[in-house]
């Protein structure tokens, strides 16, 4: 599947056109073209490869997955790697979509999987035609930005869960193996989220330097936000990953602390049933003692546990044992 579009003079003018007309519409003043691809081979972009005169390198990355996101630097043209991504809030499962980008000085073409809605970005740059007159620039920003707010948007749904989570640790009824669960999940979701925004601050600043020209001055504010934007996702994540590895640590603590309690109480019980036993143990013997075979012998006894046993009880409830 591939769509183009063709902006002349920063307005869209013609969309849906083949892609070997691309190499005739760029070399006409004032005209930008896209062209996405959707999971392409490489024969898929062999074409586009003549026209627009990518490098190899560059190509073989765009078909093959799991690319660490980054901007590689190529004599005519840029190639970006990078990852939209998506939260489960049921399982706290991260989903990422690899998206790739070949910019020209008149040209960008993008990559991506079935899964990445494109439309969004499209909606993006129809939304605000009136930069569409920055060309390329325009729409690497557009592309760029819906991503980055991809992983900020993200970042504060983990952000809301572990919150929740947080009220789930100190919750009356003990809630353990669902703290630790969700704990990580969240840290898992949040190692890979840190995989793929860390990168960008790198990505960003390259694509802000002026001697590459790849951003005209008038769209640098535009990518200094989006720039912005990386930097609080990157930090947000960071200070969310120290979080939930703090949860999981005072979960562990809280087990620990209930148990320590819960062998005090069953200790200190097992001192208070101790005394009756030893006392009717020793009133059950077959010798002579004080008080043996006499009524007032068998009140004796159980005054004894009874005093005994109520002495325990005080002496473990004042110590908080029980």
């Amino acid at each position: 599947m591939v769509t183009t579009r063709l902006y002349r003079d920063g307005a869209m003018k013609e969309d849906g056109f083949p892609v070997e007309d691309i190499s005739d519409y760029i070399t006409t003043k004032g005209c930008v073209v896209w062209a996405d691809f959707v999971s392409p081979t490489e024969r898929d972009l062999a074409i586009i490869e003549e026209e627009l005169g990518l490098h190899r390198l560059a190509v073989e990355d765009a078909v093959h997955s799991y690319q660490r996101p980054k901007l590689d630097r190529y004599d005519t043209h840029l190639f970006l790697a990078a990852y939209a991504v998506s939260l489960d809030n049921d399982t706290g499962e991260l989903t990422t979509h690899e998206i790739k980008a070949f910019i020209t000085p008149h040209a960008l073409v993008t990559v991506h999987d079935p899964d990445f809605d494109m439309s969004r970005v499209v909606a993006r740059w129809d939304n605000d035609g009136d930069l569409s007159k920055h060309g390329v620039g325009f729409l690497l920003w557009g592309l760029l930005d819906e991503i980055v707010d991809g992983h900020f948007e993200t970042v504060q749904q983990l952000d809301g869960a572990v919150e929740l989570l947080e009220d789930a640790l100190f919750d009356e009824r003990p809630r353990d193996k669902e703290v630790q669960k969700r704990s990580f999940e969240f840290r898992k979701s949040l190692v890979l989220l840190r995989r793929v925004v860390l990168p960008m601050r790198e990505v960003v600043n390259t694509l802000l330097r002026r001697d590459l020209d790849a951003v005209d001055v008038a769209m640098g504010p535009y990518f200094q936000d989006v720039y912005d934007h990386v930097l609080r996702a990157t930090e947000w994540t960071e200070s969310l990953r120290d979080l939930v590895t703090t949860i999981l640590e005072t979960n562990l603590s809280i087990q620990s602390n209930r148990m320590n309690l819960i062998m005090k109480k069953v200790t200190s019980w097992a001192a208070i049933i101790a005394v009756p036993t030893a006392i009717t143990g020793f009133f059950g013997q077959n010798l002579q003692f004080v008080g043996f075979g006499t009524g007032w012998g068998v009140w004796m006894s159980i005054g004894l546990i009874a005093v005994t046993s109520l002495a325990l009880y005080l002496s473990f409830k004042r110590r908080d044992w029980l």
